[in-house]
């Protein structure tokens, strides 16, 4: 296994990032004995420079973090926690610390936007606000949902056989949010679905 070289204090930066969205969701610190006990029990362990101590992050939140790989930069002085978050990273509420553009433009992955709009589907049929959309497709249940999600698919039929990029552009975004209120409302996860999508990926490009 790589050596870690530690600093002055016994600490390493820890990157730690979404392992499905690849988003980087915060940046801490790490000892030897913080890393030990991520990799025992596959929980995010960090060093509080501030408190001089360990803490496992989502102990007292409740938002903690399944750490599915720890991996080290090339000069082994820097590590990436690759997680499955519980929850918010940042102790703001946001799901990242990183949610200031202090230059230039932030771009959204399409991969973020299919994650904003997950907690958006299912924070509506928790809350199920009144004359919302997506309340009501919940309301109306599986055969709205369903009705709607083979209207959709017609329409994107459509716009491609007029060869309309504007119109296969909107329908295609129509019937994303469809099929994703009805994986909400199945509950089958967004994530199990990129899984399928990564597992099919792997397994072509292996046969090769």
């Amino acid at each position: 296994m790589t050596q870690l070289k530690f600093d002055q204090d016994g600490l390493v930066p820890v990157i730690i990032q979404d392992s499905e969205t690849k988003q980087v969701l915060t940046l801490a610190y790490a000892n030897q004995e913080a890393i030990d006990k991520t990799m025992e029990n596959g929980e995010t362990w960090l060093y509080s420079r501030s408190r001089q101590e360990l803490w496992n992050k989502g102990a007292t939140s409740g938002n903690t973090q399944k750490v599915i790989s720890v991996k080290a930069d090339c000069d082994a002085d820097a590590v990436i926690y690759e997680v499955i978050p519980n929850g918010p990273a940042c102790h703001t509420g946001e799901q990242s610390c990183f949610n200031e553009t202090i230059y230039g433009e932030s771009k959204t992955s399409a991969g973020d936007m299919l994650e904003e709009l997950k907690v958006l589907i299912r924070n509506r049929q928790s809350e199920m606000p009144e004359g919302a959309y997506t309340t009501y497709l919940f309301e109306e249940g599986i055969d709205k949902i369903c009705k709607k999600v083979g209207e959709e698919a017609a329409e994107v039929i459509i716009a491609a056989k007029n060869r309309d990029a504007e119109e296969l552009s909107m329908e295609t975004a129509d019937l994303f949010y469809h099929v994703m209120v009805l994986l909400q409302e199945q509950g089958v996860d967004l994530d199990k679905v990129m899984a399928v999508l990564k597992e099919r990926h792997q397994t072509k490009t292996t046969s090769k």
